[in-house]
């Protein structure tokens, strides 16, 4: 059989896998601060006698576009953005990643309380502070400081009562040094998170939304869907040369 098909074979597996990176970032437009995955395929020639005229495609790295998305104002106090670099540390779920680490990075800030004063984001994951993760107390207002520091006047209380009781946890890993989990969760390669960094700040009533570019997306759809039909019909003018070559060989 010619080896054409395996090569097509090759070209339509990968705009397959491509197709899927970008299927799931499409899914996620609309998720608070979603980074974008990418996917990087290299190519190289496939040895063996003669010249090497032939090229298979293979997945050489997967990664995250690390760029803050754009700031919508929602005027929500529990809603946070992190301005510049820098993560919000929360709780784990003990990460497909296989390492045991409990904490994770996020920079999805729409934070709610739930019915015994634990503080969680959009996802559900509990965000830590200086003693692990942050329970609130029953107040009548909570303030978020640019430092992460959380006040609260209790119930009942005035407003001269106000009083800081945790701060969020805030750290500036090297981006490089950045990875994402099966949860969607991101963490550092050494699954250590650092300590908390006091350069990374918060800006309040704001949310980053998804950096996900839907029109360049949108693109790359339609150029890898017309790669996989051009490799289909590749694999079929291989199949139909190699019964050719059958025929003229049993004429012969």
């Amino acid at each position: 059989m010619d080896k054409m098909l395996f090569t097509a074979m090759n070209a339509a597996s990968q705009a397959m896998q491509a197709q899927a990176k970008i299927s799931h970032n499409l899914a996620n437009v609309s998720t608070t601060a979603f980074k974008a995955e990418l996917d990087v395929f290299d190519s190289w020639h496939v040895e063996g006698p003669g010249m090497n005229t032939r090229a298979y495609n293979k997945l050489q790295e997967t990664g995250n576009d690390l760029r803050a998305g754009n700031f919508v104002t929602t005027s929500r106090e529990l809603d946070v953005a992190i301005q510049g670099k820098g993560w919000i540390v929360v709780q784990g779920s003990g990460d497909a990643l296989r390492r045991d680490a409990n904490e994770a990075l996020t920079r999805a800030g729409d934070l709610r309380i739930t019915a015994n004063g634990q503080l969680i984001n959009g996802g559900g994951h509990a965000v830590m502070g200086n003693n692990g993760p942050i329970v609130l107390p029953p107040s009548e207002k909570i303030e978020i400081g640019a430092d992460g520091s959380i006040s609260v006047i209790p119930i009942g209380q005035s407003a001269n009562t106000l009083a800081i009781v945790d701060r969020i946890k805030l750290v500036k890993p090297d981006d490089a040094d950045i990875i994402k989990g099966d949860d969607g969760l991101m963490r550092t390669r050494s699954g250590q998170i650092p300590d908390a960094d006091a350069s990374v700040t918060l800006v309040s009533g704001v949310l980053e939304n998804s950096n996900v570019n839907a029109v360049g997306e949108l693109t790359d759809l339609i150029q890898n869907a017309r790669q996989f039909e051009a490799s289909i019909k590749l694999m079929k003018t291989a199949q139909e040369t190699d019964a050719a070559s059958s025929r003229l060989l049993r004429n012969s």
